[in-house]
C-alpha cells in the first residue's frame, strides 16, 4: 500500500454559503494539518478554499495553492502559502492532479462538481486509481449519489464503480476512507 501524502481539496469559492460549509472546511484543514498531510487547492483566498486553505496553514500543515492567471481578482490568492500561477483552467487541474494522492470532495458548485466528475471519469477509464472522498455533513451530496447510482442501475457504468463513490460526514471519516483506499502502482 501507498503512502498518503497529500490530498487534493475541492470545494466552493463562494463567500456567501451556510456557514456550516466553511466551519467544514476549516475543519478539514486542520485535520490534514493534524495528519501531516500536505493541501494541494485551487489557491484561492475565498470561501471554503480560503477557509480551509488558512486552517490548514494556521495549524501548521502544509498547502500548496494552484491559480490560474484569469481567477487572480476573482478568488484572490491566499499569499501566505506556496502558490503556483498558472496560464489556464487545464494547467491547473493537471497540476493539481498531479501534486496529489487522493481527492476529497467539500460542497461547491459547478466547478467543484466538474473537477470531481473529471478525476471519477479519469479513474473508470483506467488513468489513474486515486481515491476520492465526498465530505459533507448535511447530505449536500445526496442528489448526486443518487444520480451516479442511477448511471450505475442503468448499466452505464460497472457496478464495480460503486466502490470509487464514498461519502463521509467528517473530515477524519473522509481521510480514513482514502488511506483504506490507497494503492501503489508500479
Amino acid at each position: 500500500m501507498a503512502k498518503l501524502k497529500s490530498i487534493c481539496v475541492y470545494c466552493g469559492s463562494s463567500d456567501d454559503v451556510r456557514p456550516g460549509y466553511l466551519t467544514l472546511a476549516r475543519n478539514l484543514g486542520r485535520a490534514l494539518a493534524d495528519q501531516d498531510l500536505k493541501l494541494v487547492y485551487g489557491g484561492g483566498g475565498v470561501g471554503l478554499m480560503g477557509a480551509c486553505a488558512r486552517a490548514a496553514h494556521e495549524a501548521g500543515g502544509e498547502v500548496l495553492g494552484i491559480m490560474p492567471k484569469f481567477l487572480l481578482q476573482k478568488e484572490r490568492v491566499f499569499d501566505e502559502v506556496e502558490h503556483r500561477i498558472v496560464d489556464d483552467m487545464h494547467t491547473r487541474k493537471q497540476m493539481m492532479f498531479d501534486e496529489s494522492d487522493a481527492f476529497i470532495v467539500l460542497p461547491g458548485g459547478i466547478g467543484t462538481l466538474e473537477e470531481a466528475v473529471e478525476m471519477l471519469s479519469w479513474a473508470r477509464l483506467g488513468l489513474h486509481a486515486k481515491p476520492m472522498a465526498f465530505l459533507d455533513e448535511d447530505g449536500f451530496w445526496a442528489p448526486f449519489f443518487e444520480l451516479m447510482n442511477h448511471i450505475i442501475d442503468g448499466k452505464f457504468t460497472p457496478e464495480s464503480f460503486r466502490s470509487a463513490l464514498v461519502h463521509e460526514s467528517t473530515p477524519e471519516l473522509a481521510i480514513s476512507a482514502l488511506r483504506d483506499r490507497v494503492v501503489a502502482i508500479s
